[in-house]
C-alpha cells in the first residue's frame, strides 16, 4: 500500500511516500524551484517521491494532506471579524489566496497526482507534527509535545503514543503561541521571520539574559506549563507585515538597524566587514543591546519548553519524549530538556517543522486511519534525490571545469582529507539529499575545525553570512564524548540529527575553535551503519590529525536553499570561495 502526504501554503512545502508504512521518499520543494521556503503545491516534489518509488499517481491508495484548509480558514475569519478594523489589509490578502487556491487543494491533489478524491484525507496540523515524530521513533510508548506558530488553531499541544495508537490530550490556542512570540522578537532583532530564528539563537551566546524580566511582562507561564501572550505587544493576529506592536517598541526600544553589522566585543571585527570604522566602540554597545535581547527570549523560549517536557511528564509519568513542530528546532532548548528534566530520552525527527507535515500526514493515514501496525524507525535523514556518475560528470564537463576522477574509496577519501589539512574548505556531495533543514554530510561544506580561522573564512568568502553564525562539528559516535558533554550518546537521536546543542569539553576548546560557540557545539554523531563513507571520511581526517572531528555546515550560499543537482553544486562551487568540490567520485579544484 502506498501513500503520499503533502504540506503546502504556509512555508517549507513537501511530500513524502509511503510504501507499507516504510518511509521511501521524503523532499521539501525548495530543493527543487531553488525558493527558499517554498509553500506553493510540491508538484516537484511529489513527481520525485513518484519516480523514487517507481510509481505514478494511478499506483497511490491514498493521498493525506497535513492540516484541514476549511479549520484554518474559520480561524482567518474568526480573527478578521474581531480585530476589525484593524484586521482589514489582513483579511483582504488572505482572501486572495484562501478563495482561489487553498481552500480548493482536494481538487488540486486529485488532478496533479491522478487520484479519486475519495482517496484524498485530511490529517489535522499539530497531529501531522506529533505523528512525524512519534511514529518514526524506536520509542513504543512515549509522551508528545508540539508547538510552532500556529496550526488550524492550535499552537502547542501534549499527547501519548502508545504502539500504533496516538493521542493528543491538550493544546493551546492561537494567538498563544511559543513560535510566534520567538518570531516577533526575531523581527524586532531585523531578521526574516521563518528564516531568520537560528540567527537569533546564534546571537544569544553573544549576549546577556539581562532583560528575562521585560520579556516576562510579554508572555506568562503557568504551572501546568501553558502560558499567555499579552496582546497589546503583538500584530501578528491583524498584520501580515508587522508582528508586534508600538507598546513591544517602547517596553523594548527600536527595532535594530539593518544597516549596522553585527558585532560586539566578543565576537570580534571580522576581515570581511571592511576597515574597522572610527565610532567602533559606540556600535559594540548598540549591538550589544540586541544581543542582550537576543539571549534574554532565549532564555524565557527555554523555560516556556522545559516546564512544559515537565508537564508532559508529569501527567503521562513517561520519561521518553517525542518533540515536533518549528520551536523543536530550538537545539539549546533540547539539550537543556536532556539536562535538567525528568526527559531520560527524546526523540526529534529532523524535518521537525511545517516540512515534517506530509511525513505526519502519511503516517496518521497508515496508522490511525487505516490501523495499521508496522512501523519504521527514521535513524538517518537521506530520503532526497541522488545523481549517478554520468550525470555528474555531464553537469562539470558543461560547467567547463576540469576533474580527477578517483574510482577507488580509499584514494578520494585521502584526497579529501589532504586538501582539508591544507586548510581547503571542501563541497562535499554525495548520495541522497537530507530531509530538513540540516546538512549532514550528503550535501555538507566541510573543513579542518582545528583551525581557527576557519570560521571567518567560510562565513565570509563563502556563506557570506553575519560571523555569529556557527558552525557545527560532526563526529564519529564512539569519540563524540571525548570532545563534547554528551550523555548516553549511543542512542542520542537528536544529535544524529544536528538537533541538540552540548558543551565543548574545556580541555578541547582549543582543539575544534571552528566549530565552539562560546563553549557550546550543535553536534552530528556520524554513525557508520546509516552513512559509511562519511563515517570513513571523518575516520581518515582523524587517523591523519589524531581529531575525527570536522566542520559541517550546509552547502549553499545566504539566501539560496542547500544544493540538490549536480549544476547546483557546481553554480555554488563557481560563485563562493569553496576550494574543492568532490561529487561523487569526482574532485573538482580551483585554480
Amino acid at each position: 500500500m502506498r501513500i503520499l502526504g503533502i504540506s503546502c501554503y504556509f512555508h517549507d512545502a513537501s511530500a513524502a511516500l509511503l510504501e507499507d508504512g516504510v518511509l521511501v521518499a521524503a523532499a521539501e520543494e525548495e530543493r527543487f524551484t531553488r525558493i527558499k521556503h517554498d509553500y506553493d503545491y510540491p508538484k516537484n516534489a511529489i513527481q520525485f517521491c513518484l519516480d523514487q518509488a517507481g510509481v505514478t499517481g494511478e499506483d497511490i491508495d491514498y493521498v493525506v494532506f497535513f492540516e484541514k484548509p476549511f479549520v484554518k480558514f474559520d480561524r482567518l475569519l474568526k480573527t478578521a471579524l474581531q480585530g476589525f478594523p484593524k484586521t482589514y489589509w489582513m483579511f483582504v490578502q488572505s482572501m486572495r489566496t484562501w478563495l482561489f487556491d487553498k481552500l480548493w487543494i482536494k481538487s488540486l491533489i486529485a488532478r496533479s497526482v491522478g487520484i479519486d478524491s475519495k482517496k484524498i484525507l485530511f490529517s489535522e496540523h499539530h497531529l501531522s507534527h506529533a505523528a512525524s515524530a512519534y511514529f518514526c521513533s524506536p520509542f513504543d510508548e512515549a509522551a508528545i509535545l508540539t508547538f510552532d506558530g500556529v496550526g488550524e488553531w492550535a499552537t502547542t499541544t501534549m499527547g501519548v503514543g502508545k504502539g500504533n495508537d496516538l493521542k493528543l490530550t491538550r493544546e493551546m490556542n492561537f494567538p498563544h503561541s511559543i513560535g510566534l512570540l520567538y518570531s516577533a522578537f526575531t523581527a524586532f532583532l531585523g531578521f526574516e521571520v521563518n528564516e531568520g530564528e537560528y540567527k537569533v539563537m546564534g546571537m544569544a551566546p553573544y549576549g546577556s539574559p539581562k532583560f528575562v524580566d521585560k520579556v516576562w511582562q510579554v508572555v506568562q507561564q503557568n504551572d501546568d506549563g501553558s502560558y499567555w501572550l499579552d496582546p497589546k505587544y503583538f500584530a501578528f493576529h491583524y498584520s501580515t507585515k508587522h508582528s508586534f506592536t508600538k507598546q513591544f517598541a517602547k517596553l523594548f526600544g527600536e527595532p535594530r538597524r539593518l544597516d549596522v553589522p553585527f558585532f560586539t566585543e566578543t565576537s570580534g571585527f571580522p576581515d570581511y566587514y571592511g576597515p574597522k570604522p572610527s565610532d567602533f566602540e559606540q556600535l559594540c554597545k548598540y549591538n550589544q543591546y540586541y544581543a542582550d535581547i537576543a539571549a534574554s527570549i532565549q532564555v524565557v523560549t527555554e523555560e516556556l519548553i522545559l516546564q512544559l517536557a515537565r508537564e508532559v511528564h508529569r501527567e503521562t509519568g513517561l520519561t521518553r519524549l517525542c518533540l515536533a513542530g518549528g520551536v523543536a528546532l530550538n537545539s539549546v532548548a533540547n539539550g537543556r530538556i536532556l539536562r535538567e528534566t525528568p526527559i531520560e530520552e527524546l526523540y526529534i525527527q529532523p524535518s521537525a517543522g511545517d516540512g515534517g507535515g506530509a511525513l505526519g500526514a502519511a503516517l496518521v493515514g497508515w496508522h490511525g486511519a487505516l490501523g495499521n501496525t508496522k512501523r519504521f524507525v527514521m535513524d538517518h535523514a537521506y530520503w532526497g534525490q541522488s545523481y549517478g556518475d554520468g550525470e555528474v560528470e555531464r553537469a562539470i564537463n558543461k560547467a567547463g571545469f576540469d576533474f580527477t576522477y578517483v574510482d577507488e574509496e580509499s584514494r578520494l577519501l585521502d584526497a579529501t582529507v589532504d586538501r582539508m589539512v591544507d586548510g581547503k574548505v571542501v563541497g562535499w556531495y554525495q548520495g541522497r539529499f537530507e530531509w530538513g533543514p540540516r546538512a549532514l554530510g550528503n550535501r555538507s561544506i566541510i573543513a579542518d575545525p582545528r583551525k581557527p580561522e576557519i570560521k571567518d573564512i567560510v562565513n565570509n568568502k563563502i556563506k557570506f553570512r553575519e560571523p555569529f553564525r556557527p558552525f557545527a562539528p560532526s563526529v564519529l559516535v564512539d569519540k563524540a564524548s571525548d570532545y563534547f558533554e554528551v550523555d548516553n550518546v549511543e542512542d542520542s537521536m537528536p544529535s544524529r540529527f544536528m538537533l541538540l546543542v552540548v558543551p565543548v569539553k574545556d580541555s578541547e576548546r582549543d582543539t575544534v575553535p571552528a566549530v565552539s560557540h562560546m563553549g557550546t557545539a550543535r553536534i552530528q554523531t556520524v554513525h557508520e551503519d546509516t552513512n559509511p563513507l562519511y563515517y570513513k571520511l571523518i575516520d581518515k581526517f582523524g587517523q591523519a590529525t589524531g581529531v575525527p572531528v570536522i566542520l559541517n555546515t550546509s552547502f549553499n550560499v545566504k539566501g539560496e536553499p542547500v544544493v540538490n543537482t549536480p549544476e547546483d553544486a557546481l553554480d555554488t562551487f563557481a560563485k563562493s570561495g569553496i576550494d574543492t568540490l568532490v561529487m561523487g567520485n569526482h574532485i573538482v579544484d580551483k585554480p
